[in-house]
């Protein structure tokens, strides 16, 4: 607990959208200095929250007054909220793929010398403020050629190169691995030493604990309970009941794996960078997966596991060399998406909003989109069938929506990894690669996820997932493999892994795979 004095205070907040009332007379108070969590399901109004906050709902689209410094705020703009030291990053990126690092950071605040943009001296503070958040790229590196962990990065420090007060950020290190979130951490703790205030919406308890003041629960709208976070412990319990309403035992659900013969397998997948030209991405790599088994891929940001899975997916990613692979012993080459899907491939990305979802499409559409022919009859489209599909899936993936008739922008983030989920199981799968699938998602609804991989497995089908979360890879899957740099580095039950040994794993030269006969 601290004794700062209060520097924000949203008293009554109500916003309702047609149908739906995002915000029931929500109340919280952020002390000066303080790293203020906010916690809750997807849906539960978070971000809503925080869009009231900094100006993207305007005043007088919602009720309820907003006390900044002492003083009444009445935002009609980002823009205005920010001249005000509010700066927020969303959990969805907003950065321009084409321009550089640099041009990213100063759009619309150029460094300027008279009539001119300095870009020497945009550089130059540009690889400062990457320095601040622990990226190390070219400043003139363009943006569409990094990850999304790294580009999330680059939002922080653009936020950073404005005169920020109180720093909003909207899950972010929801992309990230285990060193750049702890990197994020501790930059936010300099902040704090340095008399900037931060709320930080999180889904990781484990963070939470390590970096709040005090935490703020909000449920179906309404603000649950706010309490200090004292010497850096936290009541994940009392959180999670708070948070889902309910109590919940195991983060991981048990089970008893039925494995089987081999399903998938890779022998040799060398591919190149898509934009430079000898930079190998995948490097000979070799792996299996058996009927009714989870295997894992862990590795840091930038190790190739996402190139790996994109270029296997129809050859999505990069120049393919080399490599073979087979399903069910025999030998498939799929060169297209639509081809992988074929063959009993299907792949949910990690970046939803450019690679998995057209925001303007319905919830209902999108879930049936890579498997038209599912709801054809005749030859024409069963829209009742169409409605039943995306009801079915809406109930067991527990996506928070009025009508499978909204759109998918209308969703939260967790929600619309969700219906990403939800579009590649209904295709019905032999191989189904998951590149982080709880990104962004509450522990309630990740628990409903889990049981749904098991199930999937359960059904005989081979089920890979990629994750920056070392527990979630030793929670739910059977085997592990490890990246690095392009090569796949170790290999190991999960039963006998511990993240140390990833870890190590993760960070060192290549060692002998164990047979996966002998696991």
């Amino acid at each position: 607990m601290t004794d700062n004095p209060v520097l924000l205070e949203m008293v009554g907040i109500t916003k309702e959208f047609p149908g739906v009332r995002a915000l029931d007379n929500v109340t919280m108070q952020v002390r000066r200095g303080d790293i203020h969590a906010i916690c809750g399901e997807n849906g539960a109004g978070k971000s809503t929250l925080m869009k009231v906050l900094s100006g993207v709902y305007a005043h007088g689209t919602y009720d309820g007054r907003i006390l900044f410094d002492g003083e009444e705020m009445r935002f009609a703009s980002i823009r205005e909220s920010e001249e005000r030291g509010i700066v927020i990053i969303h959990q969805e990126l907003a950065l321009i793929p084409e321009l550089s690092v640099t041009e990213n950071i100063f759009l619309g605040s150029e460094v300027v010398r008279g009539m001119l943009i300095d870009w020497d001296a945009a550089r130059t503070q540009a690889a400062e403020l990457l320095a601040r958040v622990g990226l190390d790229v070219d400043p003139d590196t363009p943006v569409k050629t990094l990850g999304v962990g790294q580009q999330q990065l680059i939002e922080i420090a653009k936020a950073l190169s404005k005169n920020v007060r109180l720093l909003i950020l909207d899950e972010p290190t929801s992309a990230l691995n285990e060193d750049d979130s702890e990197n994020l951490l501790d930059l936010m703790r300099g902040l704090k030493g340095r008399g900037i205030t931060c709320i930080m919406i999180s889904h990781k308890l484990n963070e939470i604990a390590e970096v709040s003041d005090a935490v703020t629960v909000i449920r179906d709208g309404k603000t649950v309970d706010t309490y200090d976070v004292v010497a850096g412990q936290v009541d994940e319990d009392r959180i999670i009941k708070a948070m889902v309403g309910r109590s919940i035992e195991n983060r991981y659900p048990t089970r008893e794996p039925h494995i089987g013969e081999t399903l998938f397998e890779v022998q040799g997948w060398t591919v190149e960078h898509p934009s430079l030209p000898g930079r190998l991405v995948a490097k000979n790599e070799s792996f299996t997966v058996r009927r009714g088994e989870v295997v894992g891929f862990a590795g840091l940001m930038g190790a190739g596991r996402t190139e790996l899975m994109r270029s296997l997916f129809g050859r999505s990613y990069g120049t393919y060399l080399e490599g073979r692979m087979w399903l069910d012993g025999k030998e498939i080459a799929p060169t297209s998406v639509q081809q992988a899907i074929t063959c009993g491939l299907a792949y949910v990305t990690e970046d939803r909003k450019s690679l998995g979802l057209n925001l303007i499409d319905s919830i209902k559409s999108t879930i049936v989109l890579a498997n038209l022919k599912g709801i054809v009859s005749r030859g024409l489209l069963q829209l009742d069938k169409e409605a039943d599909v995306a009801e079915t899936y809406r109930r067991d993936l527990r996506i928070k929506t009025a009508s499978v008739d909204s759109g998918v922008a209308t969703l939260s983030g967790g929600n619309q990894q969700k219906v990403v989920l939800a579009k590649w199981m209904y295709t019905s799968p032999q191989v189904l690669i998951l590149d982080e699938p709880t990104r962004g998602i509450d522990v309630g609804a990740k628990y409903e996820i889990y049981k749904l991989i098991h199930a999937l497995a359960d059904e005989g089908k081979a089920v890979i997932v990629v994750s920056s979360e070392l527990p979630e890879l030793l929670g739910i899957t059977d085997r592990i493999y490890t990246i690095r740099e392009g090569e796949i580095t170790g290999e190991l039950a999960s039963a006998e892994a511990d993240q140390e040994t990833l870890m190590r794993r993760m960070t060192t030269t290549s060692t002998a795979p164990a047979d996966p006969a002998q696991i």
